[in-house]
């Protein structure tokens, strides 16, 4: 009995989880193939299930499949890049970790973990293509690298113009930059202000988000790859080569595994690069501009960013402060923001109710100036021919978070004090309430609670996931 319940516990685990599952035979035979590998693959079980896996997929041999690696090494493949074609022709992509199985010394088969990695790789491809021909300064010498300059910068508070004017000083050097902002505070905006300000201003700015890449593929982004040095690969220049004279800004820094990071130091202090798979030293000119969300000094303090990294990068350090740090700039950033869609909306708006200029006054803004910036657009577009935003235009979802998640007097005496908390676990503190307050509000949808936090649907997945909560279901 207990032997049954086991199976069936298996087998209802294996269709319910979202990786993939591939179990082969001793022989090479598919004996277990998930609902989830089925999506990613574009198969059906009943297609792989009792065939040779190499009848199934015509471009795998014994050297390059990691379920036959893993049986002929009789040792684990780990976190290894894919890329291959199905029986249907399609091509796919996805990081595998594959486990031999073994029945006492017996070896009995194994087992393949997969992570569906298709259509990032598709669109890293199409935007390293895409930046290899917009940087290319013999035939693009008019290109128009970045869109943001300080005059971009809106905001008079004495924190932010501290933010602008050490800004303004490292674009007169050469040296790297390290950014500490919390999300929607406007990393990118400063990286970019510095570079058209910079000596390289004419020269390559490329942008790269390090978070929610798993390493196989950031690595060959940021590096190049040589082709044969994983299956699918091709002779591919990386990120550094392509933004070489110019800027390279690396957002999300932190999430970057200590093996990457070690990796990127010695780039940093070689100022060579070598492409993955590739034998040659490719000498390199980049400014780097790394950012994070989190607090760099206190992970550095946790051995999560490694500290000859962060001594490296953190030669000038730029904090961005919080909206609600600066709450005297908000109605100018409103301002900018009616100006700014009047004109792309064709509206004439002049100014917000009294009611809804108090809301944005007493909330905290949890998404930052992005958030601001989303419920003016969502406004804009409910007005029609009116001159003032009332709560009427605010979308259902964003009046009930303002009205429900101001500082409001009866909010104040809700609030717990701050005591002896340092003011950013205080303010982690209020970021994990708001998300539970949206995340309850639009009742566990990710993407509805992400938007009324004017926060993307990969940062509140990424934020949920650090707070090691299960607010998303």
């Amino acid at each position: 009995m207990d032997q049954k319940l086991l199976i069936y516990a298996t087998q209802n685990i294996l269709q319910e989880i979202e990786e993939g599952i591939h179990i082969i035979n001793r022989e090479g035979v598919t004996v277990a193939y998930n609902e989830a590998m089925e999506k990613i693959e574009g198969l059906s079980a009943e297609t792989v299930i009792g065939r040779h896996l190499l009848e199934v997929f015509p471009n795998w041999t014994q050297e390059n499949s990691t379920l036959l690696m893993a049986m002929t090494h009789r040792k684990p493949v780990r976190q290894k890049m894919q890329s291959y074609l199905n029986l249907k022709g399609k091509r796919i992509t996805t990081v595998n970790t594959t486990f031999p199985i073994f029945e006492g010394e017996d070896l009995v088969g194994a087992v393949e973990i997969s992570k569906n990695f298709t259509d990032v790789t598709h669109m890293s491809e199409k935007i390293l293509d895409l930046q290899a021909k917009l940087v290319n300064p013999e035939k693009y010498k008019f290109q128009v690298r970045t869109h943001y300059t300080f005059e971009h910068l809106i905001g008079r508070s004495p924190a932010f113009m501290e933010s602008i004017r050490i800004a303004r000083r490292a674009a007169e050097t050469t040296s790297s930059v390290l950014i500490h902002g919390d999300t929607g505070t406007g990393k990118e905006l400063f990286a970019q202000s510095i570079h058209s300000a910079s000596s390289r201003w004419d020269k390559p700015f490329i942008a790269q988000n390090c978070a929610a890449i798993p390493d196989t593929l950031l690595e060959s982004i940021l590096f190049g790859s040589v082709k044969g040095s994983f299956t699918g690969a091709l002779d591919r220049p990386g990120l550094f080569e392509q933004a070489n004279g110019g800027t390279l800004f690396l957002d999300e820094i932190n999430s970057m595994s200590e093996e990457l990071q070690a990796k990127l130091l010695r780039v940093l202090q070689e100022s060579y690069v070598r492409r993955v798979g590739g034998q040659q030293d490719i000498k390199i000119n980049v400014r780097i501009i790394a950012a994070t969300n989190e607090d760099p000094f206190e992970l550095m303090q946790s051995g999560a960013f490694r500290k000859d990294l962060f001594y490296r990068l953190n030669v000038i350090y730029i904090k961005i402060p919080l909206l609600c740090e600066r709450q005297d700039d908000i109605p100018l950033l409103v301002d900018h923001f009616v100006r700014q869609y009047n004109e792309s909306l064709d509206k004439d708006v002049w100014m917000l109710s009294g009611e809804v200029s108090q809301w944005f006054k007493d909330y905290y803004w949890p998404g930052n100036v992005r958030e601001l910036q989303n419920f003016i657009e969502s406004a804009m577009n409910m007005v029609t021919d009116e001159h003032v935003i009332g709560r009427e235009h605010l979308p259902s979802h964003v009046a009930e978070l303002l009205r429900g998640q101001t500082y409001s007097a009866g909010a104040k005496e809700e609030m717990t004090p701050r005591g002896s908390q340092t003011l950013a676990a205080f303010l982690r503190g209020i970021e994990e309430k708001e998300i539970e307050r949206a995340m309850k509000l639009n009742g566990g949808n990710i993407s509805r609670a992400a938007e009324s936090l004017g926060l993307s649907r990969q940062n509140l997945q990424y934020k949920l996931k650090q707070l090691g909560s299960d607010l998303h279901g």
